[in-house]
């Protein structure tokens, strides 16, 4: 299995996401001021209207 997703970059945020039949996904990240943190979640659609709320994580820089 294999996903290919669209991608955006611009004033502190990151965006993916992707758009499949019955399965569509979003990502949204900010960077912290630090500069070593993102705060991130995931959405998910079966239907590209509806959007539920997938998961949040926390990427962080340890070297």
């Amino acid at each position: 299995m294999s996903r290919v997703y669209q991608m955006t970059f611009e004033g502190g945020l990151w965006k993916m996401w992707r758009d499949a039949p019955g399965f569509d996904q979003r990502f949204s990240g900010k960077f912290g001021d630090d500069g070593r943190t993102i705060q991130a979640s995931w959405a998910k659609s079966l239907d590209n209207e509806t959007w539920e709320h997938d998961f949040d994580l926390i990427y962080t820089k340890v070297a």
